[in-house]
């Protein structure tokens, strides 16, 4: 009952959406939405069945929260949450909303670095106009070489899983099996020094996808076996274009595993929206929607928020 409720309330995030559909170009700038929006199942359902969307957060380096809701179209649409106290962050990894077993508490939890350090935070989201509440514990040190961080998390395969990714400056990429409120080590994969971002594209019994960039511009998709002696599957999609962005954050679109892609421009503090079919290397189809209007994305970076049963299928 405690999955099937939180689906039912992560159906208002216009995560289960189809298509992608015009909008008007002057669409009306609304207030900033509460996070109480979050947790509830309200009328989108018909909205889901004829856009897709996700839902961006973006910690800023003044320690608070930022977010706003994605909306595929052309233009796209871009509503924002109204900002609460957070802290001041390095890297951030994707935020899982989940709930207690009598779903009267939501909260969203995650990794994130500051300074040399890896913390999980647990964020409890209030019913009404209560802003939300961030509570923080060290997992461990030993990160400051560390340039940005992924996590994967398939609650819902079986074996389940979950992993942390970091992007080291050495030019290797680790990871780490994510076990209660610890961490272990499994190992790493040399051969990713020129890269710069990454998020998580698919999440599986059998292994994750990354989505990652280069400084030179290049995007790749970059897929790890769980069988811990397999090596990564790096196949490149484009060659060029992606080198503005220091952000990546997906969202699953449709039911063939495509996905709508947000790429954040810290320099200009602009996203654009990008939808892309199941990923397959030079053949993945992608388009571009153009820049989020109505959102200013002043974070360190951005990442998905999503539910704790939504994994990614992006290939």
């Amino acid at each position: 009952m405690r999955l099937q409720r939180l689906a039912l309330a992560m159906a208002g995030m216009g995560l289960l959406a189809a298509s992608v559909v015009s909008t008007p170009a002057t669409a009306a700038k609304t207030d900033p939405k509460p996070w109480s929006d979050l947790t509830k199942q309200s009328n989108s359902a018909k909205a889901a069945a004829e856009a897709c969307g996700l839902t961006t957060g973006y910690p800023t380096a003044a320690g608070t929260m930022e977010a706003a809701d994605v909306t595929a179209g052309r233009p796209p649409q871009g509503t924002p949450y109204e900002s609460f106290k957070f802290v001041g962050t390095r890297a951030n990894a994707t935020w899982y909303m989940a709930a207690n077993a009598a779903a009267t508490q939501f909260y969203y939890y995650g990794l994130l670095l500051q300074g040399g350090n890896l913390y999980r935070h647990t964020t409890y989201v209030y019913d009404g106009i209560r802003p939300p509440v961030a509570t923080f514990k060290k997992v461990g040190g030993g990160w400051t070489s560390f340039k940005t961080i992924a996590t994967s998390n398939d609650s819902i395969d079986g074996p389940s899983h979950a992993y942390l990714y970091g992007l080291n400056s050495n030019g290797s990429l680790y990871r780490y099996s994510i076990v209660g409120a610890g961490i272990k080590s499994l190992g790493s994969f040399p051969g990713f020094k020129g890269f710069k971002t990454m998020t998580v594209l698919s999440e599986t019994m059998t292994y994750d996808t990354l989505l990652m960039t280069t400084t030179a511009g290049a995007l790749w998709t970059v897929r790890i076996p769980v069988a811990a002696s397999t090596k990564p599957v790096l196949k490149r999609i484009r060659t060029g274009g992606w080198q503005n962005f220091e952000s990546l954050v997906v969202e699953n679109c449709g039911l063939r595993g495509g996905v709508l892609i947000v790429g954040v421009d810290n320099n200009t503090q602009t996203g654009t929206l990008y939808a892309m079919s199941k990923a397959n290397g030079a053949a993945t189809a992608l388009t571009g929607y153009g820049k989020i209007p109505g959102v200013v994305y002043n974070g360190i970076n951005a990442v998905r928020l999503t539910s704790h049963y939504d994994p990614m299928r992006g290939e």
